[in-house]
């Protein structure tokens, strides 16, 4: 089940940002998100696949409770980090810090740094559902002042790879064939955007 946002977070009104698609692979993490006050402790770690819109979910989330956003947080300086969440604790204003994978996989070397870490809740967007597929693929036609039919979206979802990366192809494909046959998306161009990455259909035949 998907579902644009209509919750307690006002989002800010860039389109990027108030059309963000919440579904079964996200609502979880933006359900904790919203209750920030509630957290045992003020710091939140957020994991998600590249492209799953974590970043964009952390900035909004930083510039609505008044808290931090650390992306990438893994990979910054540890000293850094330490004093953020000592920060965070004080005054009261959540972190919270997004990564590919959960502290306990982290490389961490300062012991003081990583039992803080381990002590604050995890929350993971998943990989996406199908649901969550077709309306990425809808959106990021649209940014590109493009349409598809909803039996075209339909058609496309479940033959690609289930990832925000795929999602990323199948989009990039269709608008390279719209563009190369100078038409509008419909069944094939989609067909053909989906053979240049290796996904034939047999039952379809080419109108």
């Amino acid at each position: 089940m998907t579902d644009q946002i209509a919750l307690p977070f006002q989002w800010p009104a860039e389109e990027s940002e108030r059309d963000f698609i919440i579904s079964d692979a996200n609502r979880l993490a933006v359900k904790h998100l919203e209750h920030w006050s509630l957290w045992p402790v003020m710091a939140t770690v957020l994991t998600g696949p590249r492209k799953s819109g974590r970043s964009l979910l952390g900035r909004i989330f930083a510039a609505k409770s008044g808290g931090r956003f650390v992306d990438n947080a893994d990979a910054q300086d540890e000293e850094k980090l330490f004093h953020a969440w000592n920060a965070a604790q004080a005054d009261r204003k959540p972190l919270l810090m997004a990564a590919d994978l959960p502290p306990a996989k982290w490389r961490i070397k300062l012991p003081d740094l990583k039992s803080r870490l381990l002590a604050s809740p995890h929350v993971a967007i998943e990989q996406p559902d199908m649901q969550l597929m077709a309306g990425l693929v809808e959106k990021l036609l649209n940014a590109r002042g493009l349409a598809a039919p909803p039996e075209v979206i339909r058609y496309v979802v479940p033959r690609i790879e289930r990832s925000y990366i795929g999602i990323g192809r199948i989009v990039d494909a269709m608008d390279e064939a719209a563009l190369a046959r100078r038409r509008a998306i419909g069944m094939k161009v989609a067909r053909e955007a989906l053979a240049t990455m290796g996904v034939t259909d047999d039952n379809y035949k080419l109108l």
